[in-house]
């Protein structure tokens, strides 16, 4: 195991920051390439003093965005029928529906959700949903994670024991937080929406 963390950190090492975008652009589309190998890895590198913390975090950040807007464009061109191609249907409902019943805001909160953080652009761009909106609420989102995952890395370096550990622990914290954040959404939103009703009557 410890060979496989060397050979990703001198992957993403030689990469470089180039590195680090186009897999997180991977990373936000459709390919299947976990984020925890490439900014784990670039914060170790960025102890090590051969990376910039600041940097690594700002190009994983982008390459996160890129592969966003790509997902997002898709969907936006070619529309449910062309995005039922690429993944199942019942995958595309539920993603619908977890964006119609938490508004724009999922895009935000979606980036923190494991499983989901890939595809939510995909019923943002069905929606149409303005794109500067989404580039805020999708680069909040990834930086957050973005962030936790280098400052893991940064901390616990190349023990990939620990690196497992508490990992788990963050993405749980993660989705508590997604679950509080979304519940105060809902509230403000209800808040909002008497107050109108009652201006209205």
């Amino acid at each position: 195991m410890n060979e496989i963390v060397s050979f990703i950190v001198n992957t993403v090492g030689s990469l470089g920051y180039l590195g680090i975008f186009f897999m997180m652009f991977l990373e936000s589309s459709f390919f299947p390439f976990p984020s925890e190998v490439v900014m784990v890895p670039a914060g170790y590198l960025a102890h090590r003093g051969d990376m910039s913390f600041i940097f690594a975090i700002f190009m994983g950040v982008l390459g996160s965005i890129t592969g966003a807007i790509f997902n997002y464009f898709i969907a936006y061109k070619f529309g449910r029928a062309g995005i039922l191609k690429l993944i199942k249907e019942e995958k595309l409902k539920k993603l619908e529906n977890f964006f119609e019943n938490h508004g724009h805001i999922s895009t935000f909160t979606g980036r923190l959700i494991p499983g989901v953080r890939q595809y939510i652009s995909l019923p943002a761009g069905l929606a149409k949903m303005d794109i500067f909106t989404f580039i805020i609420y999708t680069a909040f989102g990834a930086g957050i994670w973005v962030f936790i995952l280098t400052l893991l890395g940064y901390l616990i370096g190349k023990n990939e024991t620990l690196i497992k550990k508490y990992l788990h622990h963050i993405t749980i914290a993660t989705l508590i937080f997604v679950v509080i954040l979304i519940f105060a959404y809902i509230k403000i939103r209800k808040r909002k929406s008497d107050n109108i009703h009652k201006a209205s009557n």
